[in-house]
């Protein structure tokens, strides 16, 4: 029977809990809510100007005359967004390659569902809010929030069909395609072409790179930050800077498996051999260290270690600066207005509603296959989940709107549509979740 390995120092004994929880599915999604509830409370607590006051501070950072000055809030918005849209970048590219976006017949199925998880939450919204002057944030209720989604899969359990999980995963990646590209399109306001130009350079010359043979990470991140300071003055927003550089990122391994293979197990007979602690097996060690990291690409060897960072950094600062709204002052106002209402109900009823819709006849059309061992109440449980906009949905009101009342009474309809979609999705896969597939395919005529 397999023992686990206990903590052999002290800082081990500390830090094993911490590791844990780290290694846990769901614990960005648990940080993710810390970071919201710390920023509504601090947002309606005595001491709110002190929240606004950290926000605003403005922070300068370059060299000589190449000097980016921002407050926090900008650096967390344009800033480390932009490492979060790079690694989404990343994520895009790993489907595409080798994941569930791989080929038609994998795609088709998720892409029809966040095509309907747009267009009917963005129809419904401009219904809502046509002639109130609100029609500018159309796109907020059209995203989903893979970390709280994912997150409360995970906490159900193994009892939700893994197919169930891949599905909303390879879904709200879909559904950041789209969000990205809307953001390029439609948000984007007085464009700086020479800016532009050096940017879109930048992202030239990371490509090359690629094609070259270039994997040092530090290569690629030194163009990054250039690129980023180029777009972010453009007029375009800086995140588009991170989703284009991901794509120059290598996604193939320079060391192939069978030569890798071959290598190692020459390394370790020569290391079983050597002299404890001598130059030998110094340098064994060390040529096995540089084959292993040879043998992934640069694309799983950056995701893998930037995932920690954006999970539980970025993301919850972001949620910090981002969901700090004063409800005290901004609830009765907000219940009232349209702009609440459109976002509201595009996200906990057009979600669904557009996912499982568009999924549905995507099925009985024979466009798609459905999925293994998930009936339909199932998809529509998870479907209410993908109503949980929060990250992406508060980023897009940023670029939305500039009003501060507007812009809070957006966050309110974006924070209580995420409460009522989690609710909802989670009620229902409970109540689902062990049911055969044959719960709802006769009421639905199959």
């Amino acid at each position: 029977m397999p023992t686990s390995k206990n903590p052999s120092t002290p800082i081990d004994l500390i830090t094993s809990p911490f590791v844990r929880f780290a290694r846990m599915e769901a614990a960005g999604g648990i940080i993710l809510l810390a970071g919201t509830l710390l920023a509504l409370a601090w947002a309606n607590s005595p001491w709110q100007h002190s929240y606004h006051d950290l926000l605003e501070t403005p922070v300068a950072v370059g060299v000589g005359n190449f000097v980016v000055t921002e407050n926090r809030h900008e650096w967390i918005n344009d800033g480390l967004m932009s490492l979060f849209f790079f690694l989404v970048g990343l994520e895009i590219k790993r489907e595409i390659l080798v994941g569930e976006l791989s080929s038609f017949r994998r795609a088709i199925f998720p892409f029809v569902a966040a095509l309907g998880g747009m267009i009917v939450p963005a129809a419904i919204y401009v219904v809502v809010t046509r002639h109130s002057g609100m029609e500018r944030g159309w796109a907020v209720p059209i995203s989903t929030d893979i970390a709280f989604a994912l997150g409360l899969l995970t906490f159900l359990g193994r009892r939700v069909p893994l197919s169930l999980k891949v599905f909303v995963a390879a879904l709200a990646i879909v559904d950041d395609i789209f969000a990205v590209g809307v953001i390029a399109l439609f948000y984007t306001s007085t464009i700086h072409y020479k800016s532009l130009a050096i940017g879109i350079t930048c992202i030239a010359a990371s490509a090359l790179a690629n094609v070259l043979g270039v994997r040092k990470p530090v290569v690629y991140a030194a163009i990054g930050i250039v690129a980023w300071v180029a777009v972010l003055n453009s007029g375009v927003h800086a995140t588009i800077a991170g989703i284009l550089l991901a794509f120059t990122i290598p996604a193939r391994s320079y060391l192939e498996k069978a030569e890798f293979l071959s290598e190692s197990r020459s390394l370790l007979d020569k290391l079983e051999s050597a002299d404890p602690n001598s130059f030998e097996e110094h340098s064994i060690i060390h040529t096995l260290e540089e084959d292993l990291e040879l043998v992934q690409s640069p694309l799983h060897r950056i995701e893998q270690r930037l995932q920690p960072w954006i999970s539980f950094l970025v993301v919850p600062l972001f949620a910090l600066a981002n969901a700090g709204v004063d409800v005290r002052a901004n609830l009765k106002g907000a219940f009232v207005h349209p702009l609440y209402w459109g976002v509201l109900l595009g996200l906990v009823f057009g979600k669904p509603i557009g996912i499982f819709l568009f999924s549905f006849v995507a099925v009985k059309v024979r466009l798609a296959a459905e999925l293994e061992n998930v009936n339909w109440m199932q998809i529509l449980g998870a479907s209410c989940l993908c109503g949980i906009g929060f990250t992406m949905s508060l980023f897009v009101s940023t670029l939305a709107f500039d009003d501060e009342t507007i812009l809070s009474i957006s966050k309110m309809g974006i924070l209580i549509a995420s409460l009522i979609s989690g609710i909802a999705g989670t009620v229902l896969l409970v109540r689902f979740v062990s049911q055969p597939a044959r719960a709802m395919e006769n009421s639905l005529g199959k």
